[in-house]
């Protein structure tokens, strides 16, 4: 059977036509590369050398077989260069969900570094809720999930990766005379438009427990899965809104946004995977985030 070693004997004795300098080039004595290329012809039962004192030549055989042979090695050193990226992350496809609120912070922050640094890696990007998220990271549809994350999962490890305040999304019609910050409490008996629980426990809670240290339970008139829909909702005067800060950026016609006066909690967003997953480019966006974040609490790993 030809293996790679004596094809690359070959090529180097065929480029020299000189054995003693083939050898040379190869770190290699000169008996062991003539023994190879003997036993090269005699797995092909050709000669590909026309050997005399003064002269090594091709034969026939052998320059029918030199282009063949430097196109194997070519393709197997590209071969052994594409593995080599894909082991370091350099390539590759990785799957990314992400927030609403996400696209206003995280991502503009992170992704152009990482493609600087990772060209070669394809992100395929996908919006959904936290939960949608949780669900296809334990399924291995995504690789890695832009989330607020739960309390009870044990299942995934969290990198925080940022922290915001909640702020007063007001339909503008009502508000635009309001104050630059206004009271929490002054929206007691304002209709509410919220997340599903089921689909956004972090910032369902956050929201509620922040009303009732104000002194109110939040009257929920309408439920939203996705952030522009609630804001289109608030800017149809349906209701108002507890929103991440971040989403200010979220310009749209109709809504007005306002800080509160009470002291706000912060709804964290954090990088989620599942514990295992031995993808490459996985390691290498978290080992960017771990350097970008590293301000923030430590990883908990589940």
């Amino acid at each position: 059977m030809i293996d790679l070693r004596q094809l690359r004997h070959f090529v180097s004795v065929a480029e020299h036509l000189h054995f003693g300098r083939a050898a040379n080039a190869l770190s290699l004595s000169q008996p062991p590369l003539s023994r190879s290329i003997r036993a090269l012809e005699q797995e092909l039962g050709a000669l590909l050398f026309a050997r005399t004192k003064r002269r090594v030549a091709l034969t026939a055989a052998g320059a029918a077989l030199l282009p063949e042979a430097r196109q194997v090695l070519r393709q197997i050193g590209a071969l052994q260069r594409g593995a080599g990226r894909l082991a370091a992350g350099e390539i590759g496809t990785l799957g990314l969900g992400f927030i609403t609120s996400a696209a206003y912070n995280v991502l503009p922050q992170l992704l152009p570094e990482f493609h600087r640094r990772y060209p070669g890696v394809r992100l395929a990007l996908q919006e959904a809720t936290s939960d949608a998220q949780l669900r296809a990271l334990k399924s291995g549809e995504i690789d890695l999930g832009l989330v607020v994350p739960p309390t009870d999962d044990h299942e995934l490890a969290y990198l925080p990766v940022h922290r915001d305040q909640l702020i007063a999304a007001l339909p503008a019609a009502a508000y635009r005379r309001a104050p630059p910050r206004i009271a929490l409490k002054s929206l007691a008996d304002a209709p509410f438009i919220l997340f599903p629980r089921p689909m956004g426990i972090g910032l369902y809670d956050a929201t509620v427990s922040y009303c009732r240290r104000a002194g109110f339970s939040p009257r929920i008139e309408q439920e939203a899965i996705q952030m522009p829909t609630i804001v289109s909702l608030v800017a149809a005067g349906m209701g108002v809104a507890l929103v991440p800060a971040s989403l200010m950026h979220l310009k749209r016609s109709g809504v007005v946004y306002r800080p509160l006066a009470e002291k706000s909690p912060l709804v964290e967003t954090a990088l989620a995977w599942k514990p295992g997953n031995d993808s490459p480019s996985l390691a290498a966006l978290l080992a960017l985030a771990r350097k970008r974040y590293r301000k923030l609490a430590a990883p908990t790993g589940r």
